[in-house]
C-alpha cells in the first residue's frame, strides 16, 4: 500500500520573536515494512541554516538555526510511504527463559536498555492492575503484554489533549481516560515496574473511517529477545502494525515531540495544526 502523510504546523505570535534554534521531529522511520519514498520538509522563516542529524536514541531530526524576527513559525511536512505486507505475531522469544516472567536481561543488555528500564514509584493499586493480568496470563510474556495493551484500551477512555507532556501514570489510572500518550506512559510504566524494558513511540496512524481526522499518535515498544521492539498500542487495544508510523522514540516522551525550541521575546502564541494520512 501507498500512503501520503501532509503534517502542517503554524505558530502564530502576537508580536516578533527571535526563534532559537530547533529540533523538529516529522521523518517517518524507514523499517523492515515501511519504505519512505519521499520526504520533504518547508520552514516560513527560511532557516539561517538546516542540518539532518541523528539523536541519542538514532532517531532521525531536522535542526534549525535563525537569524531573523519573526510574527510566525510554519512547518510544512510532507511524506510518501510504501508498505509492505506485515505479521506482527511473526517472531519467537529466543532465548526461551524470555518467554516467561519474571525474567532477566543480560549484563550488556541492561546496559543497552538503562534508560528503558527506569522505573518510577507507582501506587499499590496501579500495581496490583499489572499483577492480575500477569496471573491470569499464566505468566507467560508476550500474552501478559497483549492482555494489558487490550484491558488498557476497555478500561479507559481515549481524550484528545493537543499539547503537554503526560500525565503521571497514578493521575491517568485515578481518573481512568487520557490521551493516548498518557495511556502509553502509563502502561510503559508498569511493564518497566516489573523488569520489561519499554519505550514510548510519536508517529502516524491511519485507519479507515469515513470522516478522517488524524491527529500525531503515541504508543509502546518493548525489547524482548528474538522479537527486538516490539509495538503495542494501548489506545486500540492492538499490536502495531504496517498503518503505525513511527516518527521518533525515547525512553523519555519529551524527547519525541514534534517540535523542541525556544523563543526569545514576550509574545504570546497560538498553535494550529493539520494532518492529512491518504491511502493511494
Amino acid at each position: 500500500m501507498n500512503f501520503k502523510i501532509i503534517h502542517e504546523t503554524t505558530y502564530s505570535f502576537s508580536d516578533e520573536v527571535f526563534l532559537e534554534p530547533h529540533y523538529l521531529r516529522f521523518r517517518p522511520k524507514q523499517t523492515a515494512f515501511i519504505d519512505v519514498t519521499n520526504f520533504s520538509i518547508a520552514l516560513k522563516p527560511e532557516p539561517e541554516g538546516h542540518r539532518v542529524i541523528e539523536d541519542e536514541e538514532h532517531n532521525v531530526i531536522d535542526f534549525c538555526w535563525f537569524e531573523k524576527l519573526t510574527n510566525h513559525f510554519t512547518i510544512h511536512a510532507e511524506t510518501s510511504l510504501h508498505t509492505k505486507e506485515y505479521n506482527p505475531f511473526d517472531f519467537i522469544v529466543h532465548p526461551d527463559s524470555f518467554n516467561s516472567m519474571p525474567f532477566t536481561y543480560s549484563e550488556q543488555q541492561s546496559q543497552i536498555l538503562h534508560a528503558s528500564l527506569q522505573t518510577s514509584l507507582l501506587d499499590q493499586e496501579l500495581v496490583d492492575y499489572a499483577n492480575s493480568i500477569l496471573a491470569t496470563s499464566h505468566f507467560n510474556t508476550v500474552t501478559f503484554i497483549t492482555n494489558l495493551t487490550i484491558q488498557i484500551h476497555k478500561d479507559f477512555v481515549v481524550e484528545y489533549r493537543e499539547d503537554g507532556p503526560p500525565l503521571s501514570p497514578c493521575s491517568t489510572f485515578e481518573i481512568k481516560k487520557g490521551s493516548c500518550r498518557d495511556l502509553s506512559w502509563m502502561q510503559i510504566n508498569l511493564l518497566r515496574d516489573l523488569g520489561i524494558a519499554a519505550r514510548f513511540v510519536s508517529g502516524y496512524f491511519y485507519f479507515e473511517t469515513e470522516k478522517p481526522i488524524y491527529e500525531l499518535h503515541a504508543w509502546v515498544e518493548v525489547f524482548i529477545p528474538g522479537t527486538g521492539w516490539l509495538g503495542f498500542d494501548p489506545s486500540h487495544g492492538i499490536l502495531t502494525g504496517n498503518t503505525h508510523f513511527p516518527v521518533a522514540s525515547s525512553a523519555i516522551p519529551e524527547n519525541t515531540m514534534p517540535v523542541s525550541g525556544g523563543i526569545r521575546g514576550s509574545a504570546t502564541s497560538k498553535l494550529v495544526t493539520q494532518l492529512i494520512i491518504e491511502k493511494q
